[in-house]
């Protein structure tokens, strides 16, 4: 089969005083009519750059040494950039990761759909508008006249995916790039959208150049792979043969490190006591109109009781809006229930005065879903850690003393703790927040998507060193994802949550064998490569990097 994008021998320097001298050497890849080819690879393997250079929008500093991005016998590196514009939307089109971002908050959906089509068509105002009416829904999107209308900001996450991608397909490209589309995505959209962009590219013939690190996802819609490590190509073949059989070590490693959708044996003991007891919490949001009158009610919780058995763990599963995060606001004091009641070890958790508010951060913290978000730029890492005592009455030479113990638990060097966030890796970061988490001493620990922004391999490092931390100091965690896979390896209950309800509760063995609502099997369904299982490589392969 004919190429329609090959690219050969390319490298891109990057600037000097980097990690390494090239983002990209000499890669060669192609990209045929009518497939979908999954480019694999962890953050800084050089994916998401691959495709910038297709459709130069490489950022600055970042320069092309040498090879060639062949398009129907056009070196797309000699383009002009009038050129390149006229290619981008019409010949080859584009799924960002974060649509939030991509799209422009100040226009309507309707509006960006529209400018694409009256920049590289000659279609009349009402052919547009139809134009743009068919095109959302051919996406699925249930009101497409009402999306149309819509700002960004109005619409859920699987929504403005549905747009970019109505978007990417407006001038119906034979070549269709997605970056990293359903990342951020519950299970259930994400499942539905891969299986749009799959059923699309079928019916239309394009072809699909999809970046992504999930191997769940290659499972269930490639038909080439190719995985790259730090700029370089290292691994190409049929979908099949690099999932079941990888030759190269690093593809062998990243597959070892994808958690089975199978529960894990462990070996804790049963505990009768209850770290954290949950009874009745309700919490209500109400959204005003320009009269003062409520327009809307949101139940978040409704009537959530739930118990965390000393020195396990809880997981909390449930899409975007279940009820998940607010949950954790209110364990963790952030936000007051409208009703009901929590108590840590038999003890009625008090917020409403001063001392309470401090003895309940002693005992209860919380590791965040970005590690780098949640960490003070301008701060050394050591200043972060050492706050939270220091401020709950501890000297500064017994904070830092601490802060160098807990460094050296969780794997790193006590000399950077005179670093500052940025200098350290996603993993780092996520380790950082960990000590930071546990300088508090608490006997509970909260945490929210802790390794959903991380790579696979470096989510196995975390969740391995949670597992031992937890058996080590003896805690408790309450456990928030949206990934079951994550929620079968490190989870010894887990509670189901849908619109502010918790729907099932049970042992994680029940819930992945024997799941009673249909909502939780419909959580399972929607798990990607949920058919295929990695356990067949052994998991000592695990990237150590």
């Amino acid at each position: 089969m004919n190429a329609l994008l090959s690219i050969q021998n390319l490298t891109i320097d990057l600037p000097t005083g980097g990690d390494r001298a090239h983002a990209l050497a000499r890669v060669e890849l192609e990209v045929r009519a009518g497939e979908i080819l999954c480019v694999v690879g962890e953050s800084g393997s050089g994916k998401s750059l691959t495709a910038a250079a297709v459709l130069g929008l490489l950022p600055d500093g970042v320069e092309v040494a040498g090879g060639r991005i062949d398009w129907d016998g056009e070196d797309l590196l000699t383009a002009s950039p009038e050129r390149l514009r006229r290619l981008r939307g019409k010949e080859i089109g584009m799924i960002f990761q974060e649509p939030m971002t991509a799209l422009n908050p100040l226009h309507t959906i309707g509006d960006q759909i529209g400018e694409l089509l009256r920049a590289h068509t000659r279609l009349g105002r009402r052919d547009i508008q139809e134009k743009i009416l068919a095109l959302l829904a051919s996406v699925h999107i249930a009101s497409p006249a009402q999306a149309a209308r819509a700002y960004p900001h109005q619409l859920s996450g699987g929504q403005r995916q549905r747009a970019m991608i109505a978007m990417a397909l407006a001038l119906e490209p034979r070549l269709l790039i997605a970056d990293e589309p359903t990342t951020a995505l519950d299970v259930t959209t994400q499942a539905q959208i891969l299986k749009l962009i799959h059923d699309l590219q079928r019916r239309r013939g394009t072809a699909v150049l999809f970046i992504t690190h999930d191997f769940g996802v290659v499972a269930d819609i490639a038909d080439r792979v190719a995985v790259m490590q730090k700029g370089v190509l290292v691994e190409t073949g049929p979908a099949q043969q690099v999932l079941d059989q990888p030759r190269h070590p690093y593809t062998r490693a990243l597959i070892a490190a994808v958690p089975p959708l199978r529960p894990a044996l462990r070996n804790r003991p049963d505990s009768r006591a209850a770290a954290l007891t949950i009874t009745g919490l309700s919490k209500t949001y109400g959204k005003r109109g320009w009269s003062g009158r409520e327009q809307r009610v949101t139940h978040a919780l409704d009537n959530v009781s739930l118990d965390l058995p000393a020195g396990s763990t809880l997981g909390i599963v449930g899409e975007s809006g279940s009820g998940k995060s607010t949950l954790a606001r209110n364990v963790l004091g952030l936000l007051l229930p409208d009703a009901g009641e929590i108590r840590v070890f038999g003890t009625p958790v008090e917020l409403d005065t001063a001392a309470g508010r401090r003895r309940h951060a002693s005992q209860v913290q919380m590791v965040f879903q970005d590690p780098y978000g949640s960490l003070n730029p301008r701060r050394r890492v050591g200043d972060i850690v050492t706050q939270g005592p220091i401020a709950h009455g501890s000297t500064h030479a017994a904070a830092w003393k601490k802060a160098r113990e807990l460094f050296d638990l969780v794997g790193l060097a006590p000399d950077a703790l005179e670093r500052y966030p940025h200098e350290f890796s996603g993993g780092q970061r996520q380790r950082i927040g960990l000590a930071r988490a546990l300088a508090m001493e608490p006997r509970i620990l909260v945490a929210d998507e802790p390794v959903s922004a991380l790579d696979v391999s470096v989510q196995a490092q975390v969740l391995a060193l949670l597992a031992r931390l937890q058996d080590q100091l003896q805690l408790s965690i309450l456990f928030i994802t949206h990934d079951l896979r994550v929620a079968a390896q490190v989870c010894d209950r887990i509670a189901v949550m849908k619109a502010g309800q918790v729907v099932e509760v049970g042992d994680s063995s029940e819930i992945f064998d024997h799941a009673s609502h249909s909502y939780t099997r419909a959580l399972l369904a929607a798990v990607p490569g949920r058919h295929w299982t990695p356990g067949a490589l052994e998991q000592e392969l695990v990237v150590n990097s």
